[in-house]
């Protein structure tokens, strides 16, 4: 879940509908000359005998979401993914908005979370969830289900799916406006369960391609697209008795503190019949370990006569690729960078990211009857960016202020208990829209802000005299 969505940058919510619908009228210019409109033209080579082709690498949410637009928009669409039962090690919170946006049956989501604890290092927790109407929660999802359903559905559209395990691409000479020469991929097909050997190498030549094969991609690595900063996220699958189980009906928890992290946090998420239990650091790779041992002794109490079921470790990035895009290759979700600092949240914007880039294509092709060039795709980077920019860069702020040491991050947990800032954080985490907040409100939450700061240092200084 995204976590604090400071107001003095800038608030995250949803428009109403007097929003949407309002409008502002101008008188009418008075003119007696007749008014002309220029179109650009589409010069683009149409696509004979077939449709255009387009090949999806990764099955996780971006390619799911990918393939399924593609393949609904008229494009000869093949989906590659390497592993149909992926289980990455991922807490699987996804926000309200997204399971309206992309249909998303009740019953793949395994909890409804509308409470949640935010623990200090102190051990301070603060209850949030009260501004949350009766409607709203947060989805709990496992992602080997919720990864199959978007595979089902892509498959049901027209895709091809393909279990097999992309190696490289063939990058054409020109890819340039006016050419049609192909990407030819390079994949071997179906692993073998018996032999446990690799299966047949094959090819495949597309007209483009849409990277959504995750932190390590290989079709970013195709296209040059530069190395990023990343996260490594270890969680344990603990199924623990159900009396227990009932504790975390509809709760989720959020740990802070440098033992669980030095720049990041640990998790408590329910699933269907067991819970989730994880951390995550950038800075710390080796000791991710020791930082999980910490996270699963602060719940130690709740979790008192579990079983570890399943172990999870996965890179995740931290911040997008310096090239997302080249000639007709573009990258999404995990593949582009684009998982939110501060919070650690991808799932919604790799589904999301997935889907742009797919219309843009569906768009651009005029429904795959016409060869797209990288004008078209960068459209969909362009819109990426115009609509969730601000977003990263506030969770960036965040991460940077309030994860820098335990005294930050007890005043952090404070702020928690603001109802100002409940209201804001889940306002921005359900629904992802961006829009001016309340002016006396703002200036509350920044003197709040400023006040746990203080105190945050005051308490800093007062530790480090102890320690010397």
């Amino acid at each position: 879940m995204s976590s604090l969505a400071l107001k003095t940058f800038a608030g995250l919510s949803h428009r109403t509908t007097a929003e949407t619908h309002r409008t502002v009228s101008h008188p009418k210019p008075i003119s007696t000359h007749k008014r002309f409109i220029v179109r650009a033209g589409k010069f683009s080579p149409k696509v004979t005998g077939r449709n255009l082709r387009v090949a999806v690498v990764g099955g996780g949410p971006a390619g799911g979401a990918a393939a399924e637009t593609l393949a609904k928009g008229g494009i000869e669409t093949v989906l590659i993914e390497r592993k149909m039962d992926n289980c990455k090690p991922c807490g699987g919170a996804i926000p309200l908005c997204m399971v309206g946006e992309f249909d998303l049956p009740l019953d793949i989501i395994d909890r409804r979370v509308t409470k949640m604890k935010m623990i200090s290092p102190s051990n301070v927790a603060v209850d949030i969830g009260q501004t949350l109407k009766p409607h709203e929660y947060i989805g709990m999802v496992r992602r080997e289900v919720l990864d199959a359903y978007l595979r089902d559905r892509a498959a049901a559209a027209g895709a091809n799916v393909i279990n097999g395990l992309f190696l490289k691409m063939d990058v054409p000479k020109s890819a340039g406006p006016g050419s049609d020469a192909p990407y030819v991929l390079h994949y071997t097909g179906q692993v073998s369960k018996y032999t446990g050997g690799a299966g047949e190498r094959r090819t495949l030549e597309v007209d483009a391609v849409i990277g959504a094969d995750g932190a390590n991609s290989r079709v970013a690595k195709s296209i040059g697209a530069g190395d990023y900063e990343y996260a490594i996220a270890f969680q344990e699958r603990i199924k623990i008795p159900s009396e227990k189980m009932e504790y975390y009906e509809n709760l989720a928890e959020m740990y802070v503190g440098d033992d669980v992290s030095p720049d990041f946090y640990g998790w408590v998420f329910p699933k269907s019949d067991h819970v989730a239990v994880g951390t995550g650091t950038v800075t710390h790779k080796g000791d991710i370990k020791k930082l999980q041992f910490a996270t699963r002794h602060r719940a130690r109490d709740k979790i008192l006569g579990g079983k570890i079921i399943r172990v999870e470790a996965h890179p995740i990035p931290e911040h997008p690729r310096p090239r997302r895009l080249s000639g007709r290759v573009a990258l999404v979700g995990d593949a582009a960078g684009y998982v939110t600092k501060c919070s650690g949240e991808g799932i919604y914007f790799a589904a999301k990211s997935g889907r742009m880039c797919a219309e843009a294509i569906v768009e651009g092709s005029e429904n795959g009857k016409r060869m797209v060039e990288e004008g078209d795709l960068r459209k969909y980077l362009e819109k990426w960016d115009k609509t969730y920019w601000p977003t990263y860069k506030v969770l960036d702020v965040l991460q940077k202020v309030f994860y820098r040491s335990n005294p930050a991050r007890e005043a952090f947990v404070e702020m928690c208990a603001d109802e100002y800032v409940q209201k804001m954080t889940f306002d921005s985490y359900l629904y992802k829209k961006v829009v001016p907040g309340n002016p006396l409100d703002d200036l509350k939450l920044a003197v709040n802000t400023i006040g746990s700061l203080v105190r945050a240092n005051a308490l800093r200084r007062e530790m480090e005299k102890i320690s010397v």
